[in-house]
C-alpha cells in the first residue's frame, strides 16, 4: 500500500508558476489551492509517496 507525505506551501501570486514548477520537479503532485487563512493569499497542498 502507498503510503504519502503531505506539504502546505504558500503561493505568491506573482511567483505561483515557478514554485509549483520546483515542487513538482521535486516529485510533489499538487492536489489542491484553497485561499489562506488570512483570505489574501493562497496555499498549496501536496503530496508525494513515501521513500521506502
Amino acid at each position: 500500500m502507498t503510503q504519502w507525505e503531505y506539504a502546505t506551501v504558500p503561493l505568491i501570486v506573482h511567483a505561483t508558476k515557478q514554485i509549483l514548477d520546483q515542487w513538482g520537479e521535486d516529485g510533489w503532485e499538487l492536489v489542491q489551492v484553497v485561499p489562506g487563512p488570512d483570505g489574501t493569499n493562497l496555499v498549496a497542498y501536496l503530496k508525494r509517496a513515501k521513500s521506502a
